[in-house]
C-alpha cells in the first residue's frame, strides 16, 4: 500500500511554495519586472477560462536562466523557508503510514528542486514533482509532461502504481484542491486537507473526510 501526499497547502499550509520562491528571488534581484510582465502577458493570452493553468504549464520567470544557478538557490530556499513550515499534523500522519508499512509518496505540481529537500528530510519513498525542460543547461520555461496536476497527477500515480504493483483501492491520498480531485477519486482512502476552491463541497458530496493541518 501507499499514501500519496500533495505538498502545497497540504504538507505546507498556506501560500504556494512557488509564489514564495518567486518573492524570494525578487528580493535577491534574480527576477524582476521583466519576468513578471512576460508571465502576466502569457496568462492574458490564455485568459478565456480564467484559470491559472497556463502559468502552471510554463515558468516564464525562469526562462533563459541557467539551471546550475537556480537549482542551488531553490534548494537553499526550501531548506530555509519551506522545511520549517511543514505541518506537524502532516508529519505525524506520514509517520503513521510509515509505521504501518505503507510507501510514502509526494505528488506535487511544485518544481522538483523546491521540494527535494522536504522529501529528503521526511525520508519519503518517492517524490513526483514538476520538472523544467532544459537546453544546454538553460531553462526553456516549459515543463516536462505530464505535469503533476489534475489529470497529469493521476497519470503519474497510475504509472507508479503499476511500477510498484499497488492496488489503488487500498491506498491513501491527501490533497487540498481541484488539482487533487482525480487522485482522491482513484484511491480507496481519500482525505481532503485544508480545502480550497470548492473542495469542501466536493468532499461532502463524495463522503470524503476533511481535516485541517496547520
Amino acid at each position: 500500500m501507499a499514501a500519496f501526499f500533495d505538498v502545497d497547502n497540504t504538507l505546507l499550509p498556506g501560500e504556494a511554495s512557488e509564489i514564495r520562491f518567486f518573492r524570494w528571488l525578487w528580493q535577491r534581484r534574480v527576477v524582476g519586472w521583466p519576468e513578471a510582465r512576460v508571465s502576466v502577458q502569457w496568462w492574458m493570452r490564455h485568459w478565456p477560462a480564467l484559470s491559472l493553468q497556463p502559468l502552471r504549464e510554463r515558468k516564464l520567470y525562469l526562462m533563459g536562466k541557467p539551471a546550475q544557478v537556480i537549482e542551488p538557490m531553490g534548494e537553499e530556499f526550501c531548506r530555509e523557508q519551506l522545511c520549517p513550515c511543514v505541518s506537524p499534523d502532516a508529519m505525524k500522519r506520514i509517520e503513521e503510514h510509515r509505521q504501518a508499512g505503507h510507501a510514502v509518496v509526494l505528488v506535487t505540481g511544485s518544481l522538483d528542486f523546491l521540494v527535494d529537500p522536504i522529501a529528503t528530510s521526511l525520508q519519503v519513498d518517492r517524490c513526483l514533482a514538476g520538472r523544467l525542460e532544459q537546453r544546454d543547461g538553460v531553462y526553456t520555461g516549459d515543463l516536462i509532461q505530464p505535469l503533476p496536476y489534475g489529470a497529469g497527477k493521476h497519470t503519474l500515480v497510475q504509472r507508479l502504481a503499476q511500477e510498484m504493483d499497488l492496488d489503488l483501492a487500498a491506498c491513501f491520498a491527501y490533497g487540498d484542491s481541484p488539482g487533487d480531485r482525480e487522485i482522491l477519486s482513484a484511491v480507496g482512502h481519500p482525505t481532503v486537507v485544508n480545502p480550497i476552491r470548492g473542495m469542501d463541497r466536493v468532499a461532502r458530496r463524495n463522503g470524503w473526510p476533511v481535516v485541517s493541518w496547520k
